[in-house]
């Protein structure tokens, strides 16, 4: 079973990652956030004794944290470019 959810996650990432291309940068976040939370969860939840639901609890929180963090750094873009338009007035 353990090595059936390693596969799992480990097609997941491969084919997330694959179709990335089309992505805005926070959508690439919270992609790869999310498939290294799972990643990271199915590990920890495998040395804890079930893997499973680590996987699916490391994967919405890094999904979250992904989405968050790409939603900060549009903010700091925005605030660079409003900066850059103020100072060529």
């Amino acid at each position: 079973m353990k090595r059936f959810s390693i596969s799992v996650i480990a097609i997941l990432a491969i084919t997330s990652l694959a179709g990335c291309a089309g992505m805005s940068d926070t959508q690439q976040r919270t992609v790869t956030g999310g498939m290294g939370g799972a990643a990271t969860g199915a590990v920890i939840g495998a040395i804890a004794g079930n893997a499973g639901m680590g996987a699916a609890i490391g994967a919405a929180a890094g999904t979250a944290g992904g989405y968050l963090y790409g939603k900060h750094k549009e903010s700091e873009q925005r605030a660079y470019e409003q900066g850059r338009r103020d100072a060529y007035r």
